[in-house]
């Protein structure tokens, strides 16, 4: 068996003149939780259902799961589970009866499709609202369920494409956590589209970052912030002047220096000794009071790699 759930070879889809997805070329592990980020119209919707074998590719191939997605496009979608912009729901059933129904289209036997449905509903804290019309649930309820019906059939990878869309703070992080337990309990692959960056920086073991359907980048989160991101010193204190600022940019391992909120942030050109820029502060005159150091965030990378994008 492949290490990767996932791996596409130079893989391309053209709508008339306009290209979706640009020769990419990715390997998706199995057993993690994988970012695909970008804007919106970046591809991200595409590229599932190109590996989903829901369109067929204009060149290039991909493999999911070990299945060629041009000619075994039927196995596919019979190993994996996807949520992608409908829920999937009928609303004037109870959630019961929605994975009562789910679970006879894959012809699971009576006893493991009840076993499975309370498993799914306890681990997602929908157990006691069950016999409830779905139609009268919150939104964030709803895409738990949904869910739970793409998990059902116990897929080795689950396709998910923007999961937490227009859902309020507190239900994207009850679903985030709930997410990241399930894949952890049960083993998936999970492979998830998204233009949050702060939940990808929380859920993903590895992320890819495309615009216009090209692949800018591809690692672990902190890879991609230590590659891509300079890191950054934060200085709570007081007294901080122009004089202050002006010392500092003129250290040849300062990129930039300004103050925020009355705070002085210092950018970097890389991993040095910040001791002798804390001195420094102090000789200007200023007191400091703490001192915070740490690496860009994957905001700032993802922008930084659409800046550079930008001016190719």
């Amino acid at each position: 068996m492949s290490d990767y759930a996932i791996r596409t070879d130079n893989l391309t889809r053209d709508f008339g003149k306009v290209r979706a997805v640009d020769h990419l070329t990715l390997e998706v592990p199995r057993g993690t939780i994988f970012g695909f980020l970008g804007p919106n119209g970046a591809g991200k919707t595409t590229t599932i259902r190109l590996l989903l074998g829901l369109l067929e590719p204009t060149n290039g191939r991909a493999q999911v799961l070990g299945f060629d997605t041009r000619t075994e496009a039927d196995e596919i979608r019979g190993r994996t589970g996807a949520l992608l912009e409908h829920p999937g729901l009928y609303e004037r059933l109870s959630a019961e009866d929605n994975l009562e129904f789910y679970g006879r289209i894959w012809h699971l036997p009576v006893g493991e499709r009840r076993a499975r449905l309370r498993e799914l509903l306890t681990h997602l804290g929908l157990w006691e609202r069950r016999k409830e019309a779905v139609g009268s649930w919150s939104r964030g309820m709803k895409q738990k369920l949904a869910v739970a019906r793409a998990l059902l059939h116990r897929p080795s990878l689950i396709f998910l494409d923007e999961p937490t869309a227009g859902l309020d703070p507190v239900a994207a992080a009850s679903l985030r956590e709930d997410l990241a337990a399930l894949a952890s309990r049960e083993g998936v692959t999970v492979f998830l589209t998204t233009h949050n960056l702060a939940e990808a920086e929380k859920l993903c073991g590895q992320v890819a970052v495309i615009r216009q359907g090209k692949l800018l980048a591809v690692g672990h989160p902190d890879g991609l912030r230590s590659r891509n991101g300079a890191p950054k010193v934060e200085i709570v204190g007081r007294g901080f002047s122009e004089g202050t600022l002006t010392l500092l940019r003129a250290q040849p391992e300062v990129a930039d220096a300004h103050l925020r909120n009355g705070r002085l942030l210092i950018d970097l050109k890389g991993e040095v000794d910040i001791a002798p820029l804390v001195s420094l502060i102090v000789t200007s005159g200023a007191a400091v009071e703490e001192v915070r150091k740490d690496k860009a965030s994957l905001e700032e990378v993802f922008l930084r790699l659409m800046e550079e994008e930008e001016r190719e």
